[in-house]
C-alpha cells in the first residue's frame, strides 16, 4: 500500500518536473517572438500529452488535474482582482454589468441557434453547448494582460467581465442541464433567484473575506500579520472561494472580489506597509507564472483529436460565429448604451477580439461529459476547439491587435 502511494506521488512529481522543464524553454521562446506564453504552453501540452509523445497522461477527472486547475484559477483570479483600480472600474460599471449578463445571453442565443442549424441537434442541447463556452476565461486573460500592457480602462473592463460572467454562464449551463436530465422545469423566477445567489453571494462573501484579510495585513491595530501579507493573500483567495461555494454562490466571483478589496485599501482608509505591497506583488507574479504553466500545458494534454475529427467542420463554423458574430454583437449591445464610459471605437474593436475560452468552459464540458448527457462528446469537442482556436489565435495576437489600434502603454504607466 505504501509503495503504491509512493509511486503515485513520484508520478505526479515527475509530471510537474516535465511541465516546468518544457515550460522554461517555452517562456524564453515566447519572450523571443513576443507572444503570450499560454499559447505555446497549449501547443507543448499537445506534443507531450497522449496526442503526441505521451510523456504525460493525466485524466481530466483525476484529483491532481482538478486540484491544479482550481487552485491555479483561484490564485490567478485573486491576483487579477488585486490589480483592479476601483477609480477606473467606477467609470465602466454599466458596461461591465451588461457584459456579465446581457452579453452572455446574447452569445448563448446566437451561438445556440447556429449550433442547432449546423449540427441539427435539438435546440436545448444547442443552447447548452453555447452556455458552456459563453464565459470569458479569467485564467487566460489575466496572464495575457500581464505580458501585453494596454490601457487600464479596457484591461480592467475585460478582466472584470471574465470573472463576473462566470456566474451567468455557470447558471445557464446548470439550468439547461437540469432541464435535459428532467431534474428541473423552465422557470425564469428560479433562474433569477439562482443568479442572485451565485452573483450576490459571491460579491458579498468576497468583500467580507477581502476586508478581514485587508485588516490583518494592513497598518491597522489588527494588522498582526502584515509581515506575512503574501500568506494572508493566499488564505483570502482560497477562503473566499470556499466560503462562497459552501452556500452555492460563485466561488470565482468571490475570489476576484476579495482580490479587488485587497488591492484597494484606500477605500477603507487603510494603508499597507511597503514591504507588504512588495511581498504581495512578488507572490502574485511568481504564483501566476507557475500556475499558468501548469494549467495550460495540462489543458493541452486533454486534447483528443479522435473526437475532434468527428465534428471538426461543424465545430469550426460554431467557433467562428462565436468569435466574429456573437462576440461583436454582445460588445456593441453592452457598450453603446453606456455613454458615460465614453468608449472609443478602437477600444470596442479590441474587445471584439479579446474573447479567450479556457479553464471554466473546460470544467463545465467535463461535467457534462461525465453526466452522460446525449451529445456530450459533441459539446466536449466543440468546447476544446473553442479553447484551442481562441487561445492559439486570439491570445497570441492580442499584442499585435492592441498595437495596431494604439492601445499599448508603457509598462511603467500601468505597473501599479
Amino acid at each position: 500500500m505504501q509503495s503504491s502511494v509512493t509511486d503515485m506521488v513520484q508520478s505526479e512529481l515527475l509530471m510537474i518536473f516535465i511541465i516546468f522543464a518544457f515550460g522554461l524553454f517555452m517562456m524564453q521562446v515566447a519572450k523571443k517572438i513576443q507572444v503570450p506564453d499560454i499559447a505555446l504552453f497549449i501547443i507543448i501540452g499537445i506534443l507531450i500529452g497522449p496526442p503526441g509523445l505521451h510523456l504525460i497522461s493525466q485524466p481530466s477527472n483525476s484529483v491532481a488535474y482538478q486540484f491544479i486547475i482550481y487552485l491555479g484559477s483561484i490564485l490567478i483570479l485573486f491576483d487579477g482582482g488585486r490589480a483592479i483600480d476601483m477609480s477606473v472600474l467606477k467609470k465602466v460599471w454599466r458596461t461591465l454589468s451588461l457584459l456579465s449578463i446581457l452579453g452572455v445571453l446574447i452569445m448563448v442565443v446566437v451561438v445556440g441557434l447556429v449550433a442547432h442549424w449546423v449540427v441539427g441537434i435539438p435546440i436545448v442541447y444547442a443552447l447548452l453547448l453555447a452556455a458552456v463556452i459563453s464565459p470569458t476565461d479569467p485564467a487566460t486573460l489575466i496572464p495575457v494582460f500581464k505580458q501585453v500592457k494596454i490601457r487600464d480602462k479596457v484591461r480592467q473592463t475585460v478582466e472584470s467581465e471574465s470573472a463576473f460572467n462566470d456566474a451567468t454562464g455557470s447558471i445557464l449551463t446548470i439550468t439547461l442541464l437540469g432541464i435535459i436530465l428532467s431534474q428541473a422545469k423552465v422557470s425564469i423566477g428560479a433562474g433569477v433567484g439562482e443568479f442572485v445567489l451565485q452573483a450576490g453571494g459571491g460579491l458579498l462573501l468576497g468583500a467580507i473575506v477581502g476586508y478581514i484579510g485587508l485588516l490583518l495585513k494592513s497598518q491597522h491595530r489588527l494588522g498582526f500579520f502584515h509581515e506575512y501579507s503574501h500568506i494572508v493573500g493566499a488564505m483570502m483567495a482560497i477562503g473566499a472561494y470556499l466560503a462562497a461555494e459552501s452556500i452555492g454562490a460563485s466561488g470565482f466571483m468571490a475570489t476576484f472580489t476579495a482580490g479587488i478589496i485587497s488591492g484597494n485599501p484606500q477605500l477603507f482608509n487603510l494603508e499597507l506597509h511597503r514591504r507588504s505591497n512588495r511581498n504581495l506583488f512578488e507572490f502574485g507574479e511568481t504564483t501566476t507564472l507557475i500556475m499558468r504553466t501548469l494549467i495550460f500545458m495540462l489543458l493541452g494534454t486533454q486534447v483528443q483529436f479522435s473526437s475532434l475529427s468527428h465534428f471538426w467542420w461543424q465545430g469550426l463554423i460554431i467557433v467562428l460565429v462565436f468569435m466574429f458574430v456573437a462576440r461583436p454583437l454582445a460588445v456593441m449591445a453592452c457598450t453603446f448604451p453606456d455613454r458615460k464610459a465614453k468608449w472609443e471605437w478602437k477600444e470596442i474593436l479590441f474587445m471584439f477580439w479579446v474573447r479567450e475560452t479556457g479553464v471554466i468552459p473546460a470544467a463545465l464540458s467535463g461535467m457534462i461529459l461525465v453526466s452522460g448527457v446525449k451529445y456530450g462528446n459533441l459539446i466536449f469537442s466543440v468546447t476544446f476547439m473553442a479553447i484551442l482556436i481562441t487561445i492559439l489565435i486570439q491570445a497570441s495576437t492580442t499584442g499585435i491587435v492592441a498595437k495596431k489600434l494604439g492601445l499599448i502603454v508603457k509598462p511603467s504607466s500601468s505597473q501599479e
